[in-house]
C-alpha cells in the first residue's frame, strides 16, 4: 500500500488579493512535508470555471513547483482533460514530457474527459464527443512519446509527420492512469491496460467487485502504451489525531464541506443527458445527504478519519478489497487550520504508514508480489 496526496486547491470566497496565492502555499507546504515523511505521490487535477470548488486550471505548473521543491515523491496530473477544445494532444504530451524531464522521471500521467457541463459547455466541447476523443488520444500519447517522428489522421485531430519534442525522461513513457468517475470507466481502464484512479467514495463491498472485474480484465488487455499499469489508485479524506472522537468530528466537517460543495456542480448528465455520461454519478447521493457546510450524517466505512488506530482499520480493508494506492484529500477551502494539517500528516506517517511499509518489506523479502 502507497500513500499520497490529492489536491483540488479550494478557495473560499471573499477573493481577495492574498485567498489563492495561500492555499497554492499551503499546498506547497503540504507537498513539501509529505515529501519528507514518506508519502509516495502527489496529485492534482485539471478544472475550469469551478469557483470555490477547485482554482486549479493549471495543474502542470503547480507539479512543476512540486516537483521542483521535493527529492521523491511521484507527481501525479490527476488528470489532463483529454478532449480537443480543451488541451491539444501534442501540447499534452509536450507539457508531460517537459514535467517528467524537470521532475527526474517522477511523473504519473492521469487521462480522462471531465464530467461538469460547466466546464464542457464552457469550452464548447460535445459531450457525445468525449469518450471517442479520450480513447483516441490515450492511444496516441504513448505514439508521440516513444516515436522519432509522429503522424496522424483521426476523429478529433489530424497532422503531419512531426518530431514531437522532448521525449519524457521515463523509458519507454510515464505510467498512464484514467480517472473513473462513471460507472464502467474501470472497465475503459482495464481493457487499454491503463491504472485506474478512483475518484469516488463507495463502500469496501462496492468498490471489491469493481477491482475484482478491473483485474480479470485487465489480465487480457491489449495495452494502448508500451507496458500495463495494473494498480488500483483510490481518493480519501485524511484528518489523524490522537483523540478519536476529536479526529472524526474534524474529519467529518472536512468530508462535509467537500461534499457540500461537490453538490453544487452542474454533471453534464443534469444539462445535457446522453448515453455517454449514463450515471449521474455521486452528487445526487452528496445532496441528499449534506444539508449545509460542514454537515454530514454517520461516519462512512471507508474515510480515513479519526486517531491512527481506527485509520490504520480502514486501510487495511481497503488493502483487502483490492486498493494499491490512498490519495488523501488534507483540507477544502481552508476548512482546517494549516497548522492542524500538517500535525494530521506527521501523526498518520508517524503511527500508520509503517504498519503498512512493514507488511511491502515482508512481502518483498519472501519473494511475493
Amino acid at each position: 500500500m502507497k500513500f499520497g496526496v490529492f489536491y483540488e486547491l479550494s478557495v473560499p470566497r471573499p477573493w481577495d488579493r492574498e485567498a489563492e496565492r495561500t492555499v497554492y502555499e499551503h499546498a506547497l507546504e503540504q507537498v513539501r512535508l509529505a515529501d519528507e515523511l514518506g508519502f509516495d505521490q502527489v496529485w492534482a487535477v485539471e478544472h475550469h470555471f469551478l469557483e470555490e470548488y477547485s482554482h486549479c486550471s493549471a495543474p502542470e505548473i503547480f507539479l512543476t513547483a512540486c516537483a521542483v521543491q521535493t527529492r521523491r515523491i511521484r507527481v501525479g496530473h490527476g488528470i489532463v482533460v483529454c478532449v480537443p477544445q480543451f488541451n491539444h494532444p501534442v501540447r499534452i504530451a509536450e507539457r508531460a514530457a517537459v514535467l517528467d524531464i524537470i521532475s527526474g522521471g517522477r511523473l504519473e500521467m492521469g487521462t480522462g474527459r471531465s464530467a461538469t457541463w460547466t466546464e464542457l459547455g464552457g469550452f464548447q466541447a460535445n459531450p457525445d464527443d468525449t469518450k471517442k476523443t479520450w480513447d483516441e488520444m490515450v492511444r496516441c500519447l504513448p505514439a508521440m512519446w516513444t516515436q522519432e517522428r509522429f503522424s496522424h489522421q483521426g476523429y478529433s485531430f489530424s497532422m503531419p509527420k512531426r518530431a514531437i519534442l522532448p521525449k519524457p525522461y521515463q523509458k519507454p513513457h510515464p505510467p498512464m492512469w484514467v480517472a473513473v468517475t462513471s460507472p464502467g470507466t474501470e472497465l475503459d481502464a482495464a481493457e487499454r491496460g491503463l491504472g485506474s484512479l478512483g475518484l469516488t467514495f463507495g463502500g469496501f463491498g462496492e468498490q471489491e467487485k469493481k477491482i475484482a472485474e478491473y483485474r480479470r480484465r485487465i489480465r487480457s488487455c491489449e495495452p494502448v502504451g508500451a507496458f500495463v499499469n495494473e494498480q488500483v489508485n483510490t481518493v480519501n479524506f485524511l484528518y489523524c489525531h490522537e483523540d478519536r472522537e476529536a479526529g472524526i468530528k474534524t474529519g467529518q466537517r472536512l468530508s462535509g464541506t467537500f461534499n457540500y460543495l461537490a453538490a453544487q456542480l452542474l454533471a453534464a448528465r443534469e444539462a445535457y443527458p446522453t448515453r455517454s455520461y449514463p450515471s449521474l454519478g455521486l452528487l445526487p447521493q452528496l445532496r441528499q445527504e449534506v444539508a449545509g457546510p460542514g454537515e454530514s450524517g454517520g461516519v462512512p466505512e471507508g474515510l480515513c478519519i479519526g486517531d491512527p488506530e481506527r485509520i490504520a482499520e480502514v486501510v487495511k480493508n481497503w488493502e483487502s478489497v483490492g486498493v494499491d494506492r490512498i490519495n488523501f484529500l488534507l483540507n477544502t477551502i481552508e476548512t482546517i487550520p494549516q497548522a492542524e494539517v500538517l500535525e494530521s500528516m506527521r501523526l498518520f506517517a508517524s503511527e500508520v504508514m509503517p504498519k503498512f511499509q512493514a507488511a511491502s518489506t515482508e512481502v518483498a523479502a519472501t519473494g511475493g508480489s
